[in-house]
């Protein structure tokens, strides 16, 4: 399975954080509107995810909840009629919850920089590093420290959960 090392964090100051990644990645991000609903599993998660133009992608990922980089293993599939799979998958599975956003994408080397606006959540920016075949964690872990620094977040503001688990009265806090 392909893996990313990764972080979620809270941003602090969404608007100038996404501005040092604009610099940082020398031109603007790609916005995105993505829906995700998700289904109880035995293990990991199971999402189908889909985006503002009709397409989708069905995604499997397995990975610890924890504030510090991770390692995430994902399988990916892309889907030509979302609406159709999640009927089926609806019917199969118990729905665990749906997560909508705004996604603003920036790409640093072998990095994926989300700036994401999350229904009834608040302001969050992921990291995720995408790992060549055999290269070491600890250089994942690295990018991210690196990125951390240069975005301008803060250990305090890593959370440990996905979306769909935070409560959705987090932004209040």
């Amino acid at each position: 399975m392909p893996e990313n090392v990764e972080i979620k964090a809270r941003a602090h100051d969404f608007d100038r954080q996404q501005s040092l990644a604009a610099l940082l990645c020398g031109q603007a991000g790609e916005k995105i509107l993505q829906r995700d609903t998700f289904y109880d599993v035995p293990q990991g998660r199971l999402k189908l995810r889909e985006f503002g133009d009709g397409s989708g992608e069905l995604i499997y990922y397995l990975r610890p909840d924890d504030r510090q980089a991770k390692l995430s293993d994902y399988v990916l599939s892309k889907v030509a009629v979302p609406d159709a799979l999640n009927a089926v998958l609806s019917k199969a599975l118990t729905l665990a919850g749906e997560v909508c956003k705004e996604r603003c994408l920036y790409l640093h080397g072998q990095t994926r920089i989300h700036f994401d606006r999350v229904e009834g959540l608040g302001e969050f920016i992921e990291l995720e590093v995408v790992m060549r075949s055999g290269q070491p964690i600890n250089e994942g872990q690295q990018i991210v420290a690196d990125l951390m620094e240069r975005l301008e977040i803060a250990e305090e503001d890593l959370i440990a959960e996905a979306y769909i688990d935070l409560p959705t009265d987090l932004s209040e806090k």
